[in-house]
C-alpha cells in the first residue's frame, strides 16, 4: 500500500478516536503547538494551521474566552501579539493525548508482535518526518 495513503488513513483514524469535546481540530492543534513550542506570535500560528490570520484571530479569541490561552504584547515588538497556553489549555492538550494514547494502545495490542516490532522500527523515521511538518 502506498505510504501516503497509509499515513492519510492513519491520520483520519487518529482523528476519529479523539473525544468529541468542545475543541475543534484547529483549536486542539493550535493549543498543542503552544504547549510544544511555548508562546507564539499570532502571525506565526496561522500559517502552520492552514488558516487565514483573521480566522486565527477568531480562534485565539475563543481560546481566550474559554480560558485556554491568553494574549499579551510581544516583549520584543510591542505592536505584535503573543499567544500563550494557560494551565487549563495545557491540561486540555495532555488530556487529549492521554485519551488518544489509550485508544491507540488498545489497537496496537491487537496487532501481532511482528507488526508491533515493525512499527517500533519505523518510529525514528516517522519522528524525523514529523519534524518536517
Amino acid at each position: 500500500m502506498d505510504i501516503v495513503l497509509t499515513l492519510d488513513r492513519l491520520n483520519s483514524g487518529l482523528r476519529r478516536i479523539m473525544p468529541r469535546d468542545e475543541l475543534s481540530l484547529a483549536a486542539a492543534s493550535t493549543l498543542a503547538r503552544l504547549h510544544r513550542r511555548g508562546p507564539q506570535r499570532l502571525t506565526d500560528l496561522y500559517r502552520p494551521e492552514g488558516v487565514t490570520q483573521p480566522a486565527m484571530t477568531q480562534l485565539v479569541t475563543r481560546l481566550e474566552r474559554d480560558g485556554l490561552a491568553i494574549r499579551s504584547s510581544d516583549p520584543v515588538d510591542g505592536r505584535g501579539v503573543v499567544v500563550t497556553a494557560t494551565d487549563a489549555g495545557r491540561f486540555a492538550v495532555v488530556r487529549r493525548r492521554a485519551i488518544r494514547a489509550a485508544a491507540l494502545g488498545e489497537r496496537l495490542q491487537r496487532l501481532s508482535e511482528a507488526d508491533q516490532a515493525a512499527i517500533r522500527a519505523a518510529l525514528p523515521a516517522l519522528n524525523r518526518l514529523s519534524q518536517e511538518m
